[in-house]
């Protein structure tokens, strides 16, 4: 069966897309559903590549096209009306995904709007839908997003600068710190811990092997990341540097929180992302934090996730009620002519 032309969609059903590290992620939903619930979904753990040009819109729209087709026939409409992607790199990487992704997606579903945003808009929407607030979105990286929900304010942003240059706080800043104190440890230097040694020969064995096995990977950061379990667990175990180290992330992460968030009283910053799984090893320090930053604040967990996110933008946009800032950059909207 061919795809679906779109020439004949039925309104009223839309499509959410989050494309980050760990794949690709699109679900359809009912634009008149307030809470935006998934109807049907399709995962791809195959990460859009990245290339010179930025994202690779031909890359991403081999995975989504098909997908959404498959979605279409299942829930039974043409196509869908409205479209939110999310993407990792949007903000910076984007070009190529502005350029094609509008075009494609009105040929072979006849879209009518399209939002594409980067995937921490979509961790926002997701955390808190569309009211005034703050959102640490952290798993490898991290980045904080805050908005007013004014024209005048925008959007409010800090770090996301990649595991080179900040992602201060996330889980390839923590694993880094573990597997360097575990360095500290086998040299006999201050500042080491012989449970992060012991903890990083067990997962990837002899120390001494470790640079040559990790500096060539390029999936530097999710390697580095991996190992923040392992300073999560010998924290429980009252390890101080390991304790230490969650407690200056948590630190990270509120300065974040703090850059970002609006002012005013009653202020929300919510927490969204799977470095947030672990738990009270890093939250109990986190709210610490941010009670000396934003002590109006309340600190929250998410209510849904990035896909949820870009499900909830696509429906709102569809009925004419997005309300969150919209920016070429993190949040641009597209209207397109009918076919």
């Amino acid at each position: 069966m061919g795809e679906p032309t779109g020439r004949g969609a039925l309104r009223g059903q839309v499509l959410g897309v989050d494309s980050g590290g760990s794949g690709l992620r699109i679900a359809v939903a009912r634009a008149d559903d307030a809470e935006a619930r998934p109807l049907a979904l399709r995962t791809s753990h195959e990460p859009v590549r990245t290339g010179p040009e930025g994202i690779d819109a031909d890359h991403l729209l081999a995975q989504l096209l098909p997908a959404a087709a498959e979605l279409a026939r299942e829930t039974g409409v043409d196509g869908f009306t409205t479209v939110c992607v999310g993407a990792a790199g949007m903000a910076s990487l984007g070009e190529e995904l502005r350029t094609r992704l509008p075009g494609a997606l009105a040929s072979a579903f006849g879209v009518r709007r399209l939002a594409l945003a980067a995937d921490a808009v979509t961790a926002y929407a997701g955390a808190l839908g569309q009211r005034a607030g703050a959102v640490l979105a952290a798993g490898t990286g991290v980045v904080a997003l805050g908005t007013d929900l004014t024209t005048e304010g925008g959007w409010r942003r800090a770090d996301g600068w990649g595991h080179l240059l900040g992602d201060c706080g996330g889980g390839a800043w923590i694993g880094r710190a573990g597997l360097e104190a575990a360095l500290r440890a086998y040299d006999g230097r201050p500042g080491g811990s012989t449970a992060l040694l012991a903890r990083a020969e067990a997962v990837f064995g002899p120390v001494t092997e470790l640079p040559g096995a990790l500096y060539p990977r390029p999936d530097r950061p999710a390697v580095l990341a991996s190992f923040t379990p392992e300073v999560a667990r010998c924290a429980t175990a009252d390890d101080p540097v390991a304790a230490g180290i969650l407690r200056a992330a948590a630190d990270h992460l509120a300065g974040a929180a703090a850059a970002v968030c609006p002012p005013g009283a009653g202020r929300v910053v919510a927490c969204s992302g799977g470095l947030f799984d672990m738990g009270e090893p890093l939250l109990a320090p986190l709210r610490t934090a941010l009670a000396e930053r934003l002590p109006d604040a309340r600190l929250t967990a998410a209510a849904g996730s990035p896909l949820d996110g870009a499900l909830a933008l696509a429906a709102a946009l569809d009925r004419d009620r997005l309300t969150l800032p919209t920016d070429r950059k993190l949040l641009q909207i597209t209207r397109l002519a009918p076919g």
